[in-house]
């Protein structure tokens, strides 16, 4: 008892000795203290607020007829929809995955969209890319080379974009169709992205001062181009979205949008 005293004498002490120095400090220091305190406390709560809500948006993009909408449909509900499936409208939507509606663990829906590839409506890809936690450039593996070109300058477009290098937002080159025989392998098509890419950065760099479309530059300079020297990770992977093999596409998703 008698040490639970002196602890309560010496706590009385301090709390006289505060009040005392803080009747010495003037009003203004003080209520200026008192704002610096409280604006810290709410921007230490913002930020890790931020930090916990993290995106669940992921893009699927390319050119058009690549088979975005039929990955689509398949993750959302699992269905092939046979031939081809041709989107002016981007389509969106937030599920859990169909591959994972019958796991026990309650898993994070995703928000999905799908941007149209015709030239026209790709503006409406920016709105969306601000937002990403993923982007997943899908490409037709079966008619690869007569669109190799078009295809790379869409992607070089994406890869030099602020909003995706400022964020290094990851971005998966998806190779569709490759169920088919005679689809080329994705190994094939990252070489020829890559040559074509450099090709780009050649011809482009000359107008640099004029290109107002893109805002950073690709590459490392005198070296051939990489996707490994690109700002944020590229990676590449095999899907088919007619017979639903899409789990590399599905990896990628929740490598970025944790369940």
């Amino acid at each position: 008892m008698e040490a639970i005293d002196q602890w309560k004498e010496q706590l009385n002490y301090w709390w006289h000795q505060g009040i005392e120095f803080l009747n010495q400090i003037p009003p203004a220091q003080l209520y200026a203290a008192v704002a610096v305190l409280l604006l810290t406390t709410f921007l230490l709560i913002s930020i890790g607020l931020i930090k916990c809500t993290k995106s669940n948006t992921i893009v699927l993009t390319g050119l058009n007829g690549s088979g975005k909408t039929v990955l689509f449909y398949q993750l959302r509900d699992g269905s092939s929809h046979q031939g081809t499936v041709t989107s002016m409208e981007p389509n969106e939507g937030t599920f859990i995955l169909h591959s994972e509606t019958t796991k026990k663990n309650k898993m994070k829906p995703v928000h999905i969209v799908d941007v149209p590839g015709h030239s026209r409506l790709r503006p409406k890809l920016d709105e969306f890319l601000p937002q990403a936690a993923g982007i997943v450039f899908v490409v037709d593996a079966l008619e690869f080379l007569p669109n190799c070109r078009a295809a790379s300058e869409y992607l070089y477009d994406i890869l030099t974009k602020g909003s995706v290098v400022r964020k290094k937002i990851p971005l998966l080159i998806l190779c569709n169709k490759t169920d088919k025989v005679t689809a080329h392998t994705k190994e094939f098509i990252r070489k020829q992205l890559e040559k074509e890419i450099d090709k780009l950065r050649s011809s482009r760099s000359a107008i640099s001062a004029a290109d107002i479309a893109n805002e950073f530059t690709l590459g490392v300079s005198g070296e051939a181009f990489s996707f490994s020297h690109c700002h944020n990770k590229v990676t590449i992977a095999e899907a088919s979205g007619l017979t639903g093999e899409i789990s590399q596409l599905e990896q990628f998703i929740r490598e970025h949008v944790k369940p």
